[in-house]
């Protein structure tokens, strides 16, 4: 869990959501918004995912 937190692609897309919340609160309601969110949560999976493979290949070189 320690690797997920700490890893520097998952802390930038936790800060970009920062962002995306105060579209949220301060912007209309319309399909941008709603791509934004989808944008946020593409970009999180993607970090997850790669901290996630580069645990396996450190795995695999010990």
């Amino acid at each position: 869990m320690r690797k997920y937190l700490f890893s520097g692609a998952v802390l930038s897309s936790l800060f970009g959501a920062v962002g995306v919340i105060r579209a949220t609160a301060a912007g209309p309601r319309d399909w941008r918004l709603l791509l934004m969110w989808v944008a946020w949560a593409a970009s999180l999976a993607i970090a997850i995912g790669t901290v996630a493979d580069e645990s396996k290949r450190a795995e695999l070189i010990e």
